[in-house]
């Protein structure tokens, strides 16, 4: 194994912290952390892309982790062998133990108050949401005090029982603008491992998002709502259900239906996938 300390760790050919002993913390690079964990590397990157773990950097960009690290990742190790877990459940449930801190962004905060806001303006309580909807009580409060992020398929039952749309979670107010850089996009976390970037908004024919899918992340239950969609996978793979029908979609592939067909995906590969997802008219 190849430990390094922390600040003076840059890698590739340039001077490497040594070992400490006065305190200083050694830290181990993700083909050694594999190996102790006993999975592969490709799966640890695909635990840290749902916020398991947030490994420090060298100057390299080398992944670099500690000793609680890898105390993390063999306790997920232990839930997806023993237990038969699946990376999003595992996550959640770390999370759940106080083991993994949730995110707290201010898209996750205002997508919770806009929840709890629509269900107080109708006068209903947390129980007659949640049966209406079909989620728990526990899960909808956490939503409403941004805890939890719901999955796509919730937050189109929320939407359409407030009869609303998701793009109104985006906050996504004001005039259509022509060109829109990567950091000014709308952004909503929908669920474990599921982004969604919306790429423009004010128009009243398209809605163009960017999809970044962990693996095993998806949509969750399955929703259907009017209009059409059409999805290019960029890079990885998708997996879709449409009505009683599988459709396996890999990079370079296009994928177009009809949005009332009752729908449900999921990312079935080891690696992040990154679709272009366009919905017309704009009501999802």
């Amino acid at each position: 194994m190849h430990p390094v300390t922390l600040p003076t760790f840059t890698l590739g050919g340039a001077s490497v912290g040594q070992m400490g002993t006065g305190g200083s913390e050694a830290f181990l690079k993700i083909g050694d952390v594999a190996r102790q964990v006993g999975v592969s590397p490709s799966v640890i990157r695909g635990w840290e892309s749902l916020g398991l773990t947030r490994p420090r950097r060298s100057n390299s960009k080398y992944r670099l982790y500690s000793s609680d690290d890898v105390k993390l990742l063999k306790r997920a190790r232990f839930l997806r062998r023993v237990r038969g877990l699946n990376a999003v459940a595992i996550v959640e449930l770390l999370k759940r133990e106080g083991r993994v801190p949730r995110a707290v962004d201010g898209n996750a905060a205002a997508v919770g108050a806009q929840l709890r806001q629509l269900r107080l303006k109708r006068g209903l309580s947390l129980a007659q949401v949640a049966k209406s909807v079909g989620i728990s009580v526990g899960f909808l409060s956490a939503m409403e005090r941004s805890q939890m992020s719901g999955s796509v398929g919730t937050l189109r039952k929320l939407a359409r029982f407030y009869k609303t749309n998701i793009l109104g979670f985006f906050d996504a107010q004001g005039a259509s603008t022509r060109q829109i850089r990567p950091r000014e996009r709308k952004v909503l976390e929908a669920g474990p491992g599921v982004r969604m970037e919306l790429l423009a908004w004010g128009n009243a024919v398209m809605e163009p998002h960017l999809f970044r899918i962990a693996p095993e992340a998806g949509s969750g239950d399955s929703y259907a709502h009017e209009g059409e969609e059409f999805i290019y996978v960029l890079r990885g793979e998708l997996l879709i259900s449409l009505d009683r029908e599988e459709f396996q979609l890999k990079a370079g592939d296009s994928f177009y239906f009809e949005s009332a067909l009752p729908h449900r995906w999921k990312n079935p590969g080891r690696r992040e996938t990154l679709l272009l997802w366009v919905n017309t008219p704009p009501t999802f």
